[in-house]
């Protein structure tokens, strides 16, 4: 636990700083983490981390998550069309390779990339929104998938009765999935009482509860591949918590998720 927190302050106060300077910076620091994460989702597949195939998954990830915009580069296909051409290139792969490269492991590595690509490259976005308030929004959604994480362990500690899904993560309790949803509601409401109008209660309500519901999602999505390919963590990069990935899983499942929960309301 001491090791768990040392890293956490660290590695938190290092990337809220980033998150800070926003611009190039943070975007790169981002797509770093995507390339780290992809590298550490194909380590868990047992697939080689630079084969040929690996390859074209960093490079579905490089697309996605550069800072195109940043550097005033226009994209020369929009994410609908690339991640088509992408999807066509991994299953040309199998073909090329004559099965030697499986259509289950090509499609599992198009899978990466979507799941890592698109989940990183939502973080860069809201951070540049063009009404110049990416770092309140970023702010909140780090602050709403952080407070669950806490209210979840806590909650779960002291009140934990009924397993959430022990087949999955068997430490995991119901009251400690509702204690993460309770804390990230009020400090979604605490950032609406702040926002001076920008955020109303109800949609901070809103919010918060959807971050941590596809928050603990993201997370059980983590654990169940994990014990598919019977690894605790999916890397060693931070000691203490493991990898990019078991770091971020809810990050990469709520980020789009607000993308698209903003988009309708």
């Amino acid at each position: 636990m001491k090791q768990r927190l040392i890293t956490g302050i660290v590695a938190g106060g290092f990337f809220l700083g980033i998150c800070w300077l926003g611009g190039l910076t943070y975007h790169v620091l981002v797509l770093l983490m995507a390339l780290i994460g992809f590298y550490e989702f194909v380590r868990m597949t047992k697939l080689p981390a630079f084969g040929g195939s690996a390859i074209l998954g960093y490079l579905g990830i490089l697309y996605l998550v550069f800072p195109w915009e940043l550097l005033g580069i226009a994209r020369p296909l929009d994410a609908y069309a690339a991640l088509w051409l992408f999807m066509l290139l991994f299953l040309a792969v199998t073909v090329i390779s004559k099965n030697e490269q499986p259509i289950g492991q090509m499609a599992l590595l198009y899978l990466g990339v979507v799941y890592i690509g698109v989940g990183f490259s939502s973080m860069a976005e809201m951070r540049s929104t063009s009404d110049g308030n990416g770092l309140f929004w970023t702010l909140l959604m780090l602050a709403a998938i952080w407070s669950s994480d806490a209210g979840a362990y806590f909650t779960g500690r002291r009140f934990g009765r009924h397993k959430l899904w022990p087949v999955i993560s068997p430490n995991k309790t119901v009251e400690g999935a509702l204690g993460g949803v309770v804390m990230a509601i009020g400090v979604a409401v605490l950032f609406a009482l702040a926002s001076d109008g920008l955020l109303t209660v109800g949609l901070a309500v809103l919010l918060g509860a959807s971050a941590a519901v596809v928050g603990q999602f993201g997370d059980l999505i983590q654990s169940a591949y994990k014990r598919v390919y019977g690894i605790k963590d999916s890397g060693k990069l931070l000691p203490g918590h493991g990898g990019i990935l078991d770091r971020c899983d809810s990050w990469i499942a709520v980020f789009p998720f607000i993308h698209i929960l903003l988009y309708y309301v």
